[in-house]
């Protein structure tokens, strides 16, 4: 029998899991097990690639934190119990000592009290409060009435090791779906209790914006939860007591918060006003300052007071913040007084804004989502946003303002649908009854978002906090495949709804003909017979510039007249593509198409694409045809800016680490054959999901329409797909 069973529970929120189970995995202990009560597919996947080391208990989505933990006992065998939700960790040794300080526990003791470290979304490591608690009681095991200040300890059931007799004793009143009530609880039952000021849990507190609003049920609750927890200690003075002092200073710091319409809040303090006079211990004196001002009107019930109290505090903190407001420039206030007054303004259901690649042009997700609109609801009328410079860009006909006009700020302000694949300004207004809509521009190989932070390079000049307030404002994320939609979770937690509808982009790649591709290569210039090779690297955060990473002149001559070498630099580099080149140039065997757009019409002209670490690759296999990796700093760009899994070990065809190796790749039958090709179809089962040819549809339908997801057009499985023909297909 283990000392210590360590019970992982809950879904795979934001991905904290992998993290978990990796640092279990890397020190496993003889006198440990570990059992995952793993909750939805994400977190069953995450538990069984370390299947070797821990025990899986799959259940379904949805399955409470309660009936989680209950699972995961009833499948445990340690003497210990210690149960650790999905979205913490455990810090590197902890279960060691853990198990060790248990060993020397005798039966008596219930509960093992450890410390705790808390991280949040920006900040990790940090130090609790309890360590001074638990210092004080020492290492001499103790009832709680003779340390009732133990109460005092966050109330988080990681901090809590139970005995697994003692869980099974008093299993039905620790299986509560609310962790403070049962980590209350199991204090409050345990015979005897034992401290160990040792930090053996991390605590990691998830963004408020990206979990569920409390109901006012909920907040009801907290009353509720109080006066059973108080029941249990009835016949204790001093637990009681101390207990007591806990709910009234919770209740005012709920009702604080805030959070509930005016007639709910009242409710809510009524309740908390019956239950502190209903509770309150014979003899009980309020505290002084304060602190007894405020439950002082708590008991009275006076509400109208209460709000009169904060409102005054409020007052003063807004003259500070009118101070400094008053220091902004005048041109910023201006433009803050012409969006303020179209704010006003009713919002216009029949008006959309679109932007693309920080006001590029009409391209992307927003490009295709804009032209199926125009056939399913041409009710509604789109406006672009575009710079001056590319304004000229765009289709004739196309109504635009570009950023910082009057017409401009009107538009963001009165638009009832909002929609881009990056974001909007930090000065734009979410207003209740508009929709914004972020379709994304790519599948993320690389850390994106709040995943960004640790790694200096990515995160050079990134406003954290202004980013989540955009991601705040996003009522639907698009997203092409599960991969996506788990890391857009993990990398923007906020309230948004994912919408696995498929990328609208890359529609065209189930929809366009022999007679498109014949087009597009026409105007490149292509001819028959000829195999076109895409050439699409990455931007590199560690690099101040575009910098070639092949010799194209050498390999387009190694390659000979029959390959042309589409060359696209990444669009965070406006000075065009290729190096200058000569005889292979102007033979026609070097084509830059860094400006040439849209990007999926290169793709449809290419019969292979060769790129590093760039999204395209994800779109390009859609077309199911020949992708090569190039990824001569595989290692640099994966220490610098991030990567979310191996593309090495994953890629969706043959990898060359050299020039000579990509050469060699394309100039024989490695870059199509048997290998390839088992590569690619792996490749595209993972990524190429959602995307079947009518992914825009759905969108419109459900974003702009109304309907809901089961009237939507079904995701056709990806076998009974047929991609655009092949050039030569086109050709034949």
């Amino acid at each position: 029998m283990p000392e210590l069973s360590v019970i992982v529970h809950g879904p795979n929120t934001q991905d904290h899991l992998t993290g978990l189970l990796g640092s279990l995995a890397a020190r496993p202990l003889p006198d440990v097990e570990v059992v995952v009560a793993a909750v939805g597919d994400w977190a069953r996947e995450t538990a069984e690639r370390h299947s070797a080391q821990v025990q899986v208990v799959p259940l379904p989505a949805g399955t409470s934190d309660a009936a989680a933990r209950a699972a995961g006992a009833a499948r445990a065998t340690g003497r210990w119990l210690h149960f650790v939700r999905a979205k913490d960790g455990l810090p590197p040794g902890s279960s060691r000592t853990v198990a060790e300080r248990a060993a020397e526990l005798p039966d008596t003791v219930d509960v093992l009290l450890v410390d705790h470290l808390r991280s949040t979304w920006r900040s990790s490591g940090l130090p609790s409060a309890d360590g001074p608690l638990l210092t004080r009681a020492g290492r001499t095991d103790l009832a709680l009435d003779d340390g009732a200040y133990l109460l005092r300890l966050t109330p988080l059931l990681g901090t809590r090791v139970l005995r697994a007799g003692f869980w099974r004793a008093h299993e039905e009143r620790l299986t509560t779906d609310s962790e403070p009530e049962t980590a209350l609880a199991a204090l409050l039952l345990a015979g005897r209790v034992a401290c160990l000021p040792h930090i053996a849990h991390e605590d990691r507190r998830l963004r408020p914006a990206s979990l569920p609003a409390t109901t006012p049920e909920q907040h009801f609750a907290l009353v509720d939860r109080y006066e059973r927890l108080l029941d249990l200690a009835r016949e204790r003075p001093a637990v009681y007591t101390v207990l007591y002092e806990i709910m009234v200073r919770d209740c005012l710091r709920t009702f604080a918060r805030g959070g509930l319409p005016d007639d709910m809040a009242e409710e809510f303090f009524h309740r908390a006003s019956l239950a502190a006079l209903r509770c309150r211990p014979e003899g009980h004196r309020r505290p002084a300052g304060l602190d007894g001002m405020r439950r002082a009107l708590l008991e009275e019930d006076a509400y109208t007071k209460y709000r009169a109290f904060q409102t005054a505090n409020r007052a003063r903190r807004a003259v500070r913040s009118a101070v400094r407001a008053g220091k902004r420039e005048v041109g910023a206030r201006v433009r803050d007084a012409q969006y303020r007054r179209a704010l006003r303004r009713p919002v216009d259901p029949r008006l959309a804004v679109f932007s693309a690649y920080w006001n590029r042009g009409a391209a992307c997700n927003p490009a295709a989502i804009a032209a199926k609109l125009s056939r399913l609801a041409p009710d509604i009328h789109p406006v672009w946003v575009v710079t001056e410079r590319n304004a000229a860009l765009l289709p004739p006909g196309t109504d635009h303002v570009v950023p910082g006009t009057r017409r401009y700020w009107e538009v963001l302000a009165t638009a009832k649908y909002l929609v881009n694949n990056v974001n909007f300004p930090n000065a734009v207004v979410k207003r209740p009854d508009a929709v914004h809509l972020q379709t994304h521009h790519g599948t993320p190989l690389k850390r994106m978002g709040l995943d960004q932070m640790p790694f200096p390079a990515a995160a050079q000049g990134l406003d954290f906090d202004a980013l989540l307030e955009r991601v705040d404002k996003w009522d639907y994320s698009i997203s092409s495949n599960s991969h996506t939609t788990r890391m857009w979770e993990r990398a923007y937690p906020a309230r948004f709804v994912s919408l696995d509808h498929g990328y609208p982009r890359n529609d065209v790649f189930y929809t366009a003909g022999a007679a498109d591709i014949r087009a597009v290569r026409d105007r490149l210039g292509i001819a028959p017979g000829r195999r076109a090779v895409l050439y699409a690297p990455t931007h590199r955060d560690y690099e101040a510039g575009w910098t070639p990473r092949l010799d194209l002149a050498a390999l387009a001559d190694r390659l000979g007249e029959d390959t042309v070498l589409l060359v696209r630099a990444h669009y965070f580099y406006d000075g065009g593509g290729a190096a200058p080149l000569t005889g292979p140039r102007r033979s026609g065997r070097i084509v830059d198409v860094s400006a040439y757009d849209p990007v999926e019409e290169l793709c449809l002209a290419a019969d292979a694409l060769v790129t590093d670490y760039s999204s395209i690759m994800f779109d390009y296999a859609n077309l199911d045809r020949p992708i090569v990796i190039h990824a001569d700093d595989w290692e640099t760009y994966r220490t610098t800016r991030g990567v979310y899994f191996d593309l090495m070990a994953e890629a969706p065809g043959p990898v060359a680490r050299t020039q000579e190796e990509l050469t060699e790749i394309l100039a024989t039958d490695a870059w199509h054959d048997e290998s390839a090709a088992k590569a690619r179809a792996a490749f595209r089962r993972r990524f190429c999901e959602y995307d079947d040819g009518r992914a825009a549809e759905r969108v419109v339908r459900r974003v702009f329409l109304g309907q809901d997801e089961a009237s939507l057009p079904p995701v056709l499985p990806i076998g009974e797909r047929t991609p655009a023909p092949t050039p030569e297909e086109a050709t034949a």
